[in-house]
Parts: structure tokens; C-alpha cells; sequence
């Protein structure tokens, strides 16, 4: 038999280790065009045509793939290529070299589709369909290598595939089990779920795994677990051996602290990851330790043998610091932070009779169970008791107290039960009320027998002086409406609204039964379905006589007897905090740079964003925390603050846990549609959603993947902040976006405060009420997290050229007890004035010259009186231009805006005896200027001054 033939009629359909002897494996450098992928051959000779067999071992489908060849010394494209065969094991073809030497095959070329911060892989189409046809006779190319063009790009060694025969022939070999156990080491991390990996063919199951650790360590390995013929409902696996043992894929402890179960079913013919760990004792004795590890699954069980070697050394931190140890695995499972104390600045929740104080707010709780008075400060915000009303045909159902008691009091929760009755229903609710002034409610409302109702609402007379302004169900921030009415709509997540004013206000959430984190739609955790009752729920908002009343419905429905319906809500009182002096000093700057360049600059705070030198990788910055520690350490010898990007929603695949987290199915990392940059199309490729993707400065491109709402990975969030603030020095986060509820928000505020005293967190969103026109703003949306948050920065899209109250509401924070800066070019620094925000260091602003006012006026120990104060000292004789007043004990600062159109002459009306007036020279804002008394004030339209105004004896 020619050689040609055996190739063609043996080898290439049927790979196998043994005829594929020395094939190896290395990494190159290419235009990324090309792909990531390549064979090396070597043409021994002249010859007119030459054959090649490539072993590529694929797990992709190469059908209509192209496939071209390049001459290595010229870089010349090969025109003359024949593909004779192109299956998943391997491809043969025949070319016409230029001449002996080194040849390039490229077989997953691409073309990129960039987008902002997006990236779509578009592989290039066969120029030919493979022939089929044999080419006996031509003189063979010798395959050097095969080649990544990147060591993260590698295929080896877990993914070069078996082939489907070798599976077989595998898998006939154990005709009587229903699956096959392969121990495998951590730095291995099992990737294919559709092929075995060709190390598992030439080794056959794999039942013993020997591994060395230190004390204090936690030990991870894998088990791969591999069902050739039917599907294995559920595997079990079980670890007899001194030290504590996990498998993180069959059980957890979620973000909320609960331990869970998982129930792991493998399908015929796939391959299923256990990532499997030990916790090495810190005074265990150095030595030989054995463990049997048991794997059962269908009436059937595997036993894997771990000799694990502990030497006498104590490792640090657990081996956290190693990411190849895997160790950090065991965070998913961490409860940091989880308490219920009070962190800064509140105070120990008071119990007094029916009445519950936290700081600057109170609730008072009606023997029904819902709020007869809610004070904000010494602003009373109901008008009456907040009711539940089931109306019938026969009216509304009149209720009788059947009883109310605390069940819980700590420092930071107290916990309420109600129970309430009619002649037809009864309701229990249940509420918490939380340290920060967030308030948890469950009613559950059952039939004594089967009932039709009209409508079940929630019902909320707010007072009409706390109800200056409205925000949210769809309803941009501003002046409050006299009518509003609202309907579920799962393409949106604006099912909150806030009313109120600047010293006092509420914000009502309705919720489904489980808690959720959505973000911008329902569509994930859907409509809550007892509210929305299949359409005929909704809210109205309408102002009647001295009250403006919340109506949250359901519409009619029919209760059977004895089942319960369920209703959720929270509410928050607001301001949550008091306005932090500290706001004054807070002067970001957000660029990667030296820190002598944020001081110069007047800054105090550098935030890192991801996609720099230190801070490459989005949502994973512990590759490159070397020089991160470096550059906080540089910058605290400076007296500069630093702060990183770093939350989740999105993870980058550069994550060293991604195929553990992989190995989760969809409970860490997002199902989707695929796609996406070719590193993902390549190695995950499919049931992923592609996420932010990111050209760094090097050509590598960041691409992360999208993560669960709530997950897990919170906790593994957690840790690693932790272990950022211990470690490198971080003074805290920049958010953009929130991808967690308020109950890890409360954690992050926990783990920062335990961890390193002064950090802060800033938050940044960009207006997704217009964006996508999702139809709620940010402010209302991310509210509860607004207790943990030191300041804001709203951002992209926000409209700086609308009116006092949209600024008011939507962008300076003010309300809810929270300074903000502007960012969308730049803001407009006079209305900025009006609610104490400036621009960042960012995109070309420069706000030094108003902070250096700012040190020279001692801003920081005025008092700030806005427009919106009644006490507010300082007025205008024009209803479109408006003061806000820092006052000091001689001296008071004042900032003027327009609003009007046209340019006016304004004079001011103040509450003090004016002394001298004048405008300080601020580059970019205003020329220096003397006025007297009494003088006309020039104002441009949507400019304004700031006045350094003496108050005279």
C-alpha cells in the first residue's frame, strides 16, 4: 500500500495517539486575520506539488471554513491549494510550493467586527469544497508544529479532541458502566464537554491522583466524569479522608448566606467537571495523607484514590495569592460581610412600642402591620395609614387586628408580624425594617372560601408637602404630576417610583417573590405575576385634595380557598444620610497616570478604570496586581487616593476560574446567544453571552462574558475585594453600574469599612431612561443601593440643559443624601454650582480653577442653603435665575444660574446685610468683577457666577 493511500484510507478518519507520534505543540506570532490557528510544514525539496496531513484534533464543526497556505520566507499566499478532506480530527491537502522551506496553513481565518466596546467574529467562507480525491503519488510536507497565536489562544492540552472512533473504541473497553472517571490535576482545567481530551484516550480512566500541598491550604482537583452511552440523572460524589471536603458543583452557599444542594445530571455522550477541594488543617502534621474519593451515578460507582503529600511549611493567605492553586474557589462559597449591624454612619436601630427609629427617620407601625407614619427628619410623610384594600362586589373588606408583635430586634434589623382578618379573608404581614431606613414587606392574604375580588391594592397617602417631585414607573425625574398611571411592562425594570421632596420622601418597589436583581428589564426574572395578574396590574398616581395617594393593584381575581397570595414591596425613606461635608475634598481624576499629575491637577482621588496597564482585564484585576500595589503605594506617598473599577455583570475570560465557573452550567456565567470575539467563539462556543469587549494597548483584546444577576460570584466578588484592600492598598470602587442587589451592597460596605479605614465608594451611570428609551432613571433604579454610596457621577446622555428640578432629582443626588459630579461634556459648571457639583478630571475637563475657589472661599465649613431651602439666604429678582448659598460665619459664597433664555439683568435679595460683592477671576468660568449694592447682575443664558459676597456688620 502506497503511503498516500494508508494516510487517506486509515489515518485521517481514525486518528489515534499512536499514529500521530511526536506531534507537537507551540505558540507564534501573526496578523490576527489570520486567525488564531496554524500548522508549521516543512518542504524537505523542490517538488511541483506536495501533501499534508494535519492532525488538527478540532472540537469546532471546519466544514466551510477557509483554509489557506503561506510561504513562511516570502510571506507570499499560496494560490494552487487543494482540500481533499476537512473533517474535526484532522485535514489533508496538496499545495504547490515556491520551494523548499517552511509553510504556513492557516484554518480558522476571521474577519473582526468592531463595535464599541462590542465584537462579533465572522469566520471567512471555503474558497472550495473538499474534493474528496486521493493525490497518490505527491511527496509529503512534513508537519513541524501546531501553532496558537497566543499562549492564551492554545488548544493544548485539554482541547485537542479525540475522535469520535477513538471514543468509541474507549468506551467498548467498559461495556457494563454507564460512565468513566478521569482524575485530573488543577492547572488542567477540563474545557470540552462534547470530546474527550486525547490524554484521556492514552490513558484510559484515570482512579488515582497524587498532589502536594502545604498547610492551611485549600487543595483543589478535578474530576471529569464522562456518560459514553446514557444519561446519568444524577451524580454523587463523596470523600472519605481526614480533612473537610467540597465539590463546588453539588452544593454552595449563595449570596444571601443559605446553603443549597445542586442536582447534576451528565447527559449521554458528555463529559461533566467536578471541581473538587480539601482543607488542609493549619496544625495538620507534615506527610502521606490518602483519601477515596466515591463518584456514583446510576446504580453505579467509581472509587478515585487522592494521595496528597503536605509538607511542614504554612502557606500565606491560604495559597490565594497563587492563582494557579485554585484555592480562591472556595470564596464562592464565603459569607464576608454578611451581618446585621449597622455600618457608617448609621446608628443601632430603637424600638419604642409600635414606633422604630433609625438615623434621622422613623416608622411607626399600625397594628394591621403597615405604616401609620413615616417622619423624615421632623417631616411627617403619610398623610394616613398605608392600607391594604381587597374590594368585592360588597365593597372593601373591613379588617380586625388579630394580633402584632415584634419577632426580631437587633442593632441593625427588627422584624414585625401582623395578622389581620374579615369575614372572608385574612392577611399576615410581615415586615423588616432595616438600619438604613429600607423597609421589607410580605403580605399574604388567603380566602376563608373561594372569593372573587374586584382588585387587592396597596394603598400610600403621601402628604402633598412631601410630594413635591416625582421619579420612576416610567416617569422621568421632576416636578410631580397630579395624575400618573403605570402598567408592567417586562421590557423595562421600572417597577419603583420615588416621591418626596429634599428633606423627605419614599420610594416604593414592587417585587416578585424571589429576590432578583434586575437591571434594565424583566425579562430575566419576569414579571412578578401576583402584582401584574396578568395585565390588569398597575399603579396610579394622583393627587387628591391635601394628599397625593400610591395605588399599586392587581385588579379582580378569583382566590380559591385557603391559598395564599402573596404580595411584595419594599420601601425606602429618604434622604438616607445626611450630605457628607467630606464631599468637598473628594476630587476625582480618571486617567491612569502619575499620581504628581492628579495633584497637579487639584485632584485627590485617582479612579484606575479596566483596559490599563494595571488594570487590564474587566471585573478581574489579580493579574496584574504587582504593579497595581505599586502604583497605590506611589500614590499614598503623595497623599492621593486610589480607587479601581471592579464589580461584576460582565467577567473577562481571562478569569483563571472561568472553566470552573464554566463547569456551573448557567448559574455563574450567563446563558446566550454566542459569539463574540473569536477567543470565545473558539473555546467556549456556544450558550454564553458575549458582554463588553475591550482593545487593549497591547493588540490583546479583553473579552469578558456576562454573569448571573445574583450568583455565587458575589461572593467570590467579596473575597477578592477583600483581599484588594489587605493586599494591594485600595481605597475603594468605582462603579459603573451595579450588578447586585442592596443585600450585597451592604456587604461591600462591610467588607471596605473591616478592611481599610476612609473608603469610599462613587458611583456612575449613564441615563438609561433614554438609552434604548428603557425608561427609568438611574436614580431611582440603583436607590437602595444609595445608603452605601459616598457620591454619584450621572453621566452619559443626561440632559444638562434641562430644567432646576430634572437636575435636582435625576443628577445632583441631593434628596437622597448624596453629593454628585456632572460628566456628559462636561456638564455646565454654573448650574453645577446650584446643587455642588463640578466636573471630574475627564475628557477635557478641567474644574481645578473652581476647586481652587472652593479651598480659597473654605467651602468645606460652609453651611450649603440650595434654592429649593426656605432658609436659603440669598434670592433673585428673576424667576430663571436661581441661588444656592454657602454660608460661612462672615462670608458666604454664591452660585447663580439661568435657566431663562434670554439674557437678563438679575439683583439679588438676601437675608443679610450685603457687604462687598464680588466675581473671582476662574479661567473658563468667569472674569474677575466688583458690584455694588444694589447692582444689576448680568446673566447669560445657561451661565451663571460665583460671588464672594462679605456680610457686613
Amino acid at each position: 500500500m502506497k503511503r498516500r493511500t494508508f494516510l487517506a484510507t486509515v489515518l485521517a478518519p481514525n486518528l489515534t495517539a499512536a499514529s500521530e507520534p511526536g506531534v507537537a505543540y507551540s505558540v507564534g506570532s501573526w496578523p490576527e486575520e489570520f486567525g488564531n490557528h496554524r500548522a508549521r510544514l516543512s518542504v524537505p525539496r523542490n517538488a511541483d506539488r506536495v501533501a499534508a496531513l494535519i492532525p488538527w484534533r478540532r472540537h469546532d464543526d471546519p466544514s466551510g471554513k477557509e483554509i489557506f497556505v503561506v510561504h513562511a520566507a516570502t510571506g507570499r499566499r499560496i494560490d494552487d491549494v487543494e482540500i481533499f478532506t476537512a473533517t474535526s480530527a484532522s485535514c489533508d491537502l496538496a499545495f504547490r510550493p515556491l520551494g523548499p522551506g517552511e509553510y504556513y496553513v492557516y484554518y480558522m481565518p476571521y474577519t473582526a467586527k468592531r463595535l464599541p466596546h462590542a465584537y462579533r467574529t465572522v469566520y471567512r467562507p471555503a474558497a472550495q469544497a473538499p474534493s474528496g480525491a486521493p493525490a497518490v503519488g505527491l511527496p509529503w510536507a512534513r508537519l513541524i508544529d501546531i501553532q496558537a497565536r497566543s499562549e492564551f489562544d492554545r488548544f493544548d492540552p485539554m482541547e485537542v479532541a479525540a475522535t469520535t472512533a477513538e471514543m468509541r473504541r474507549l468506551a467498548d473497553r467498559f461495556p457494563a458502566v454507564p460512565f468513566l472517571v478521569f482524575a485530573e490535576e488543577r492547572q488542567r482545567a477540563i474545557r470540552m464537554t462534547r470530546y474527550l481530551p486525547l490524554r484521556w484516550i492514552e490513558s484510559g480512566p484515570v482512579k488515582t491522583l497524587r498532589g502536594e500541598a502545604q498547610r492551611d491550604e485549600f487543595f483543589v482537583f478535578q474530576l471529569g466524569v464522562w456518560a459514553p452511552r446514557q444519561n446519568l440523572s444524577e451524580v454523587k460524589v463523596r470523600c472519605a479522608g481526614p480533612f473537610a471536603f467540597r465539590c463546588i458543583n453539588l452544593s454552595g452557599t449563595d449570596w444571601l448566606g443559605r446553603a443549597f444542594q445542586k442536582r447534576v445530571q451528565v447527559a449521554g455522550g458528555r463529559v461533566q467537571a467536578f471541581w473538587c477541594g480539601v482543607e488542609v488543617p493549619l496544625d495538620v502534621r507534615p506527610g502521606l495523607y490518602e483519601m477515596r474519593v466515591e463518584v456514583e451515578s446510576n446504580g453505579h460507582q467509581e472509587v478515585v484514590q487522592i494521595a496528597l503529600r503536605v509538607d511542614g511549611r504554612v502557606i500565606e493567605d491560604k495559597g490565594d495569592s497563587d492563582l494557579w492553586r485554585f484555592t480562591r474557589l472556595r470564596w464562592l462559597d464565603s459569607t464576608i460581610g454578611i451581618a446585621d449591624t449597622p455600618t457608617a454612619p448609621y446608628t443601632a436601630l430603637s424600638v419604642d412600642g409600635a414606633s422604630v427609629s433609625c438615623l434621622n427617620r422613623t416608622v411607626e407601625f399600625a397594628p394591621h402591620g403597615l405604616p401609620a407614619s413615616i417622619r423624615s427628619g421632623a417631616v411627617e410623610i403619610l398623610a394616613e395609614p398605608a392600607q391594604l384594600v381587597v374590594e368585592t362586589d360588597s365593597g372593601a373588606e373591613q379588617w380586625t387586628a388579630a394580633g402584632s408583635r415584634v419577632v426580631a430586634a437587633g442593632s441593625g434589623l427588627v422584624e414585625r408580624e401582623s395578622e389581620n382578618q374579615s369575614g372572608t379573608f385574612e392577611v399576615r404581614c410581615s415586615s423588616k425594617m432595616e438600619f438604613d431606613g429600607y423597609l421589607d414587606f410580605r403580605l399574604r392574604i388567603s380566602a376563608k372560601s373561594r372569593a372573587r375580588v374586584r382588585d387587592i391594592r396597596l394603598e400610600m397617602p403621601i402628604r402633598t408637602e412631601a410630594a413635591t417631585y416625582m421619579m420612576g414607573m416610567g416617569r422621568r425625574g421632576g416636578l410631580r404630576p397630579r395624575k400618573w398611571d403605570w402598567k408592567w411592562d417586562a421590557g423595562r425594570a421600572n417597577n419603583a417610583v420615588w416621591i418626596g421632596a429634599v428633606t423627605a420622601g419614599l420610594m416604593c418597589k414592587l417585587k416578585g417573590l424571589e429576590d432578583t436583581w434586575d437591571l434594565h428589564d424583566l425579562k430575566s426574572s419576569g414579571i412578578p405575576q401576583n402584582w401584574s395578574n396578568g395585565g390588569q396590574g398597575g399603579c396610579s398616581i394622583q393627587e387628591e385634595g391635601d394628599r397625593v395617594v400610591l395605588r399599586a393593584y392587581t385588579g379582580a381575581r378569583t382566590l380559591p380557598a385557603g391559598e395564599e397570595l402573596v404580595l411584595r414591596f419594599g420601601l425606602l425613606i429618604t434622604p438616607v444620610k445626611p450630605l457628607d461635608p467630606d464631599h468637598w475634598r473628594q476630587r476625582y481624576y480618571h486617567r491612569y497616570a502619575p499620581p504628581e499629575e492628579a495633584l497637579a491637577a487639584g485632584a485627590t482621588i485617582v479612579n484606575i478604570h479596566h483596559g490599563c496597564d494595571i488594570n487590564p482585564y474587566i471585573n478581574y484585576p489579580f493579574l496584574s496586581t504587582d504593579r497595581m500595589k505599586a502604583y497605590v503605594s506611589e500614590a499614598h506617598g503623595k497623599g492621593v487616593k486610589v480607587k479601581i473599577y471592579y464589580t461584576v455583570r460582565e467577567l473577562s475570560s481571562r478569569a483563571v476560574e472561568i472553566w470552573a465557573l464554566r463547569s456551573l452550567g448557567n448559574e455563574v456565567l450567563a446563558s446566550g446567544p454566542g459569539n463574540g470575539h473569536s477567543w470565545l467563539c473558539e473555546h467556549l462556543e456556544a450558550d454564553y453571552s458575549p458582554a463588553w469587549h475591550q482593545t487593549l494597548a497591547n493588540g490583546e483584546v479583553d473579552a469578558a462574558v456576562a454573569t448571573a444577576g445574583l450568583s455565587r460570584w458575589h461572593n467570590y466578588y467579596l473575597e477578592g475585594l477583600a483581599w484588594l484592600l489587605k493586599h494591594v492598598g485600595i481605597d475603594g470602587l468605582y462603579l459603573d453600574g451595579i450588578g447586585y442587589d442592596r443585600e450585597v451592597m451592604k456587604r461591600v460596605r462591610r467588607v471596605l469599612d473591616q478592611n481599610r479605614s476612609g473608603c469610599l465608594i462613587d458611583f456612575h451611570s449613564g441615563n438609561s431612561f433614554d438609552y434604548e428609551d428603557l425608561r427609568i432613571s438611574p436614580a431611582v433604579a440603583y436607590m437602595e443601593h444609595f445608603p452605601y454610596v459616598n457620591s454619584l457621577w450621572f453621566g452619559e446622555m443626561f440632559d444638562y440643559g434641562s430644567d432646576p428640578d430634572y437636575w435636582l432629582v435625576e443628577i445632583s443626588g441631593i434628596p437622597f443624601g448624596l453629593f454628585g459630579e456632572m460628566l456628559e461634556r462636561n456638564g455646565n459648571p454654573w448650574r453645577g454650582m446650584i446643587y455642588g457639583m463640578t466636573a471630574r478630571y475627564y475628557q477635557g475637563a478641567e474644574p481645578k480653577h473652581i476647586w481652587k475657589i472652593w479651598d480659597e472661599f473654605g467651602i468645606g465649613r460652609a453651611r450649603m442653603l440650595g434654592y429649593w431651602d426656605a432658609g436659603c439666604p440669598v434670592k433673585t429678582d428673576q424667576t430663571g435665575v436661581l441661588a444656592t448659598a454657602y454660608v460661612r460665619a462672615n462670608r458666604v459664597l454664591i452660585a447663580l444660574a439661568s435657566w431663562s433664555r434670554e439674557p437678563v439683568d438679575c439683583r439679588l435679595h438676601t437675608d443679610f446685610r450685603l457687604g462687598r460683592l464680588s466675581a473671582p477671576c476662574i479661567p473658563g468660568f468667569q472674569d474677575a468683577r466688583e458690584f455694588g449694592r444694589g447692582d444689576a447682575i448680568p446673566v447669560q443664558p445657561g451661565r451663571g457666577w460665583l460671588l464672594l459676597a462679605d456680610i457686613a456688620e
